[in-house]
């Protein structure tokens, strides 16, 4: 996961800097050493890396900070501050048009996502009730064309193409299009090139000249470290791009490029890859990514998830079971179903206050393959077993446990946690003669879908 390696050292920096009572300026130096490493190994931009420290380090040897009861807060609050106004301060959104429609170039490397993350940012915007429409403007590609329409009809969204028409034609037709069938968004996908040429972006400029794109997003490979920030200042000084969409921020990338393009372009940084799926972007948020970095979680990116992608009906149905004490394993599988919708299970951890940066590669990958274990044990019980597990006796966990590919131990296992949890909301709704208590779903805005089924308490 990106910022991975980072996010271990500088917690590990400030675990020893939290031991220390009164901290001496000698101490600053040392821990400000140890960021200072900790973001170099994490590819950012020397020069970034040198005024970031040095915005720090004037900050903390203030004598507010060193004569602080609490003086390791004081300097975590303030490499929080500095990450976030390294990253741009705020979001900047993509401002749409009050005149529909809203153009949108998306230009790149050949190999950046550009292709896939038109098709992410037309489900973005289609899932807030927009009608995006796909254009297919690379024309030198092999199957770009056919990629894009593959892609616009996973997401529902509609592909204007004309074959291998001169690009600024098919722009400009496109954007007229949309007016004629109230497509309210236009998102260009142009041809990217192994590496920057004349050629390329005379056709981009081209393209912009005709159509007068509202934004013009650069998609940028985050794998590809400093060289990231290399092609963004090129295409920025050329188009004058309004701002980037960083692919792969989920992968085994150190993150650096993320940390740099926005002290060096000072373009923002506006919607990040978090997967491969294409429902996985993301808002660009400063803040929320310097509090992930700093593994702090990120509580509000979570509750947004939960209300894009858990089914408000389902989560009050399940509420409804809970209270009555019915919540049985049809129910189990579809809390689980939900939690899936979210993402990567990595992910949706790391967003968690005080879970975010201890979850290791290993625990999540160990996590995911118990939740697959899980469904699978599951699915291999007939209805009337699921409704009522009591039932299950010796004989059928065995054949619950081969039709599965498990252990019987595997299915006792579930069997105790399933117990346990109908434990747990038997105490919460106040069964037995006490006084009920209200249930608290929906008190994360959405995550009453979760149930008792939440990440903080998985199955493993």
């Amino acid at each position: 996961m990106a910022f991975e390696g980072l996010s271990e050292k500088l917690q590990a920096t400030f675990k020893k800097l939290r031991m220390r009572g009164k901290v001496k300026e000698s101490d600053i130096k040392e821990v400000m050493r140890e960021v200072r490493i900790a973001l170099l190994e994490a590819d950012v931009n020397f020069k970034v890396a040198k005024d970031f420290i040095a915005a720090v380090t004037e900050k903390a040897t203030g004598a507010q900070v060193m004569e602080s009861l609490t003086p390791a807060q004081h300097i975590i609050k303030i490499i929080h501050d500095e990450l976030v106004l390294l990253m741009g301060s705020e979001h900047q959104g993509i401002k749409l048009q009050n005149k529909p429609p809203t153009i949108i170039m998306m230009c790149g490397l050949q190999g950046s996502g550009k292709t896939t993350h038109s098709a992410k940012l037309a489900a973005y915007y289609r899932k807030q009730g927009r009608r995006p429409l796909l254009v297919a403007c690379d024309i030198y590609r092999p199957a770009a064309i056919d990629q894009l329409q593959v892609v616009g009809k996973q997401v529902g969204c509609p592909v204007f193409e004309m074959g291998t028409e001169n690009p600024v034609t098919i722009a400009k037709k496109a954007c007229l299009h949309a007016r004629d069938y109230g497509n309210d968004i236009v998102i260009l996908d142009t041809a990217g090139r192994l590496h920057i040429d004349e050629e390329l972006m005379t056709e981009l400029q081209n393209i912009k000249g005709e159509v007068k794109p509202h934004e013009i997003l650069l998609v940028v490979d985050a794998m590809t470290g400093q060289d990231a920030v290399n092609v963004s200042g090129r295409f920025d000084e050329t188009l004058g791009i309004t701002g980037v969409i960083m692919t792969k921020l989920d992968g085994d990338t150190r993150g650096g490029a993320a940390l740099s393009v926005r002290a060096v372009t000072g373009k923002p940084i506006k919607f990040v890859g978090m997967g491969e799926k294409l429902d996985a972007l993301e808002a660009f948020h400063p803040d929320r990514m310097a509090s992930r970095i700093l593994g702090m979680g990120d509580v509000l990116t979570l509750i947004e998830k939960a209300q894009t992608n858990i089914d408000e009906e389902e989560a009050q149905r399940l509420a409804k079971r809970l209270e009555k004490n019915k919540f049985d394993l049809d129910d189990l599988l579809e809390q689980m179903k939900q939690l899936r919708k979210m993402g990567p299970l990595e992910s949706v951890l790391s967003m968690i206050p005080g879970v975010g940066g201890k979850i290791s590669e290993e625990d999540a990958a160990a996590g995911e393959k118990n939740l697959r274990q899980i469904e699978s044990i599951i699915y291999s019980m007939t209805k009337q077993e699921r409704s009522k597990p009591d039932i299950i006796n010796p004989s059928r966990k065995r054949r619950i446990a081969a039709g599965s590919g498990t252990k019987v131990e595997d299915v006792n296992r579930l069997l105790k946690q399933y117990r346990d949890m109908q434990r747990i909301f038997k105490q919460m709704t106040g069964k037995g003669g006490k006084k009920r208590r209200r249930m608290p779903m929906g008190g994360m805005g959405g995550m009453g879908g979760m149930g008792g089924f939440g990440p903080g308490n998985l199955p493993f």
